[in-house]
C-alpha cells in the first residue's frame, strides 16, 4: 500500500514537479553530497599522502597547482550547468525525445570546447605559475603536476556532464556513483603511486588522471546504457543546439572561473609570507569542499529541480524550492562549523603542520569557515540564474564578488594581519554578494511568475 504522504508518481511523470520540495531538496543533495564529497576526499588524499614526509614545498606546489586546476575544473562545471540548464527544462516537460537529442549534443560540445581550452591553457602553465609566485623547487613539482592533469580535462568536462544529465533525470543515486567511482579510484591509486611506490608528486596526479577515466567510464554508462538518452547526430540539430548551448556555457564558464580567478589572487597575497603559509593555504583549500560538500551538491542540485518546475510551469514551487535550499544551506553551514571548531587541532596534526601552516589552518576552521554561508548563498542563486535563463547575472555577481569583493579587502588584510589577514579579507569580501545574488533570484522567479500568471 502506498503511503499517503508519498504518492506514487504516475509512469512517465517527471520526478521534481510533484511531492514534498524539501524531500526532493534532501535526496537530491545527500547522493550529490555523498559523491562530491567522496571525489574531494580523494582530493584530499593526494595532498594527504604528499605531506606525510613534512615537505612544506611539496605541498605548496600543490597549492600553487590547485589555483589553475580549480580554473580548469571551473570550466567543466560551468559546461555541466549548461547540460543541465537546456535537458531538465525538457525533463520537466515530458519532451523524451528532445530531452535525448539535447544530452547527445551537451556531451559532445563539452567535449570540443573543454579541448581547445586545456590545449591552450596547457601551453601557459610556466607563465601562469609565475604569475602566481611560485618559484625553484615548489615552481618545478607545480609544472610536472599539471602537465600531466590539465590534458585530461576533456575527460572530466564529460564526466561532469554525464553527471549533470543524471541528476536532470532526478536519478541522483546513479549520479552520486560517478563521483564515488572516482574517488575510490583515486584514493586506492594514490596509496598505491605516492605511498608503495615513492612517485611523489607525478604519482598523485597519475592516480587523479586514472581517476578521470573511471568517472568518464562510469558516467556515460548512466546515460547511455541505462538511461537510453544518447541519439544519432544530426549536423543540423547540433548546429542549433550549439547556439542555444553556448548562450548557457559561456556566462556559466564565465560564473565558474570567477572563484578561482579570485582564489589565485588570494594565493599571489599569501605567496609573499613563504612556502609554509601556502601550503596552509593549500590544505585549506581541500578542507573546504571536503567540510562543506553537502553545499556544492545542494548548488548542483538546484538547478534540475527548479528546472523540471520551470518546464511545468509551476512558478509557486520555484519560490518555495529556493526559500527551502537556502534554509537546508544554512543548517549544512553551522554543522560544517561546529565539526571544524572540534577538528581544527587533529586536522592540523594529521597533515603535519606546524608554524605558520598549522596556525592558518586552526583559525580558518574556527573563525572564518562559518562565512561560508554567504559564499552558498551565490551558489544557489546562480542555479536558479542559470535555469531560469539569465545565466548573465551568476556572472555579474561572481566577477563582482571575486574582483571588488576579494581584491581590496584581500589587499587591506594582508598589510594588516599578514596571511591571516588575507584569508580574513577574503571572507568579509563575500558578504555583500552573497545577499545581493539572493534577491536577485527572488525578484528572478516573482517576474517569471508574473509573465505566466498573465499568460494565462
Amino acid at each position: 500500500m502506498t503511503s499517503p504522504s508519498r504518492p506514487r508518481r504516475a509512469s512517465g511523470t517527471p520526478k521534481f514537479v510533484t511531492g514534498s520540495v524539501l524531500r526532493h531538496i534532501l535526496e537530491m543533495t545527500g547522493a550529490g553530497a555523498i559523491g562530491l564529497m567522496a571525489i574531494f576526499l580523494g582530493d584530499l588524499a593526494n595532498i594527504y599522502f604528499l605531506s606525510i614526509s613534512g615537505d612544506h614545498t611539496v605541498v605548496a606546489s600543490i597549492g600553487y597547482a590547485s589555483s589553475i586546476l580549480f580554473f580548469s575544473t571551473s570550466v567543466g562545471i560551468g559546461l555541466s550547468i549548461a547540460a543541465s540548464t537546456m535537458v531538465s527544462p525538457a525533463v520537466g516537460a515530458n519532451v523524451r525525445s528532445k530531452a535525448r537529442r539535447l544530452a547527445t549534443h551537451a556531451h559532445l560540445l563539452a567535449f570540443g570546447m573543454s579541448a581547445v581550452f586545456s590545449i591552450v591553457l596547457w601551453f601557459f602553465i610556466p607563465w601562469l605559475l609565475d604569475l602566481l609566485g611560485a618559484t625553484g623547487r615548489a615552481h618545478a613539482l607545480a609544472s610536472v603536476y599539471l602537465a600531466i592533469l590539465i590534458p585530461t580535462l576533456p575527460l572530466l568536462a564529460v564526466g561532469m556532464t554525464s553527471s549533470a544529465v543524471l541528476r536532470s533525470l532526478g536519478d541522483a543515486k546513479r549520479a552520486m556513483f560517478v563521483t564515488l567511482t572516482g574517488a575510490a579510484v583515486n584514493t586506492v591509486l594514490d596509496a598505491i603511486l605516492v605511498l608503495k611506490m615513492g612517485l611523489g608528486v607525478e604519482g598523485a596526479a597519475i592516480s587523479t588522471a586514472l581517476a578521470r577515466c573511471a568517472i568518464v567510464a562510469m558516467g556515460l554508462y548512466g546515460v547511455i546504457g541505462v538511461h537510453r538518452l544518447w541519439g544519432a547526430i544530426k549536423p543540423k540539430a547540433l548546429d542549433d543546439d550549439a547556439r542555444a548551448y553556448f548562450l548557457v556555457a559561456f556566462p556559466a564558464v564565465l560564473t565558474n572561473i570567477a572563484t578561482p580567478v579570485g582564489n589565485a589572487y588570494v594565493t599571489t597575497a599569501v605567496a609573499p609570507f613563504g612556502d609554509d603559509a601556502v601550503a596552509g593555504w593549500a590544505v585549506i583549500g581541500r578542507i573546504i569542499p571536503v567540510a562543506f560538500g553537502a553545499i556544492y551538491a545542494l548548488s548542483g542540485s538546484v538547478g534540475p529541480i527548479i528546472g523540471q518546475n520551470l518546464g511545468a510551469r509551476q512558478p509557486a514551487r520555484m519560490s518555495m524550492i529556493l526559500t527551502q535550499s537556502l534554509l537546508v544551506m544554512g543548517a549544512f553551514t553551522l554543522v560544517a562549523w561546529l565539526a571544524l571548531v572540534i577538528l581544527a587541532e587533529p586536522l592540523a596534526a594529521a597533515f603535519n603542520a606546524s608554524g605558520e601552516t598549522r596556525a592558518l589552518i586552526v583559525y580558518f576552521c574556527r573563525w572564518l569557515s562559518p562565512m561560508f554561508v554567504f559564499l552558498g548563498g551565490v551558489f544557489i542563486a546562480n542555479a536558479a540564474f542559470n535555469v531560469l535563463g539569465k545565466p548573465h547575472l551568476s556572472t555579474v555577481v561572481n566577477w563582482a564578488r571575486a574582483t571588488l569583493g576579494t581584491i581590496p579587502f584581500v589587499a587591506i588584510g594582508a598589510s594588516m594581519d599578514g596571511a591571516r589577514g588575507a584569508l580574513t579579507g577574503q571572507m568579509l569580501g563575500g558578504v555583500f554578494f552573497g545577499l545581493l545574488a539572493v534577491v536577485l533570484a527572488y525578484r528572478l522567479i516573482n517576474r517569471i511568475a508574473f509573465r505566466m500568471r498573465e499568460a494565462t
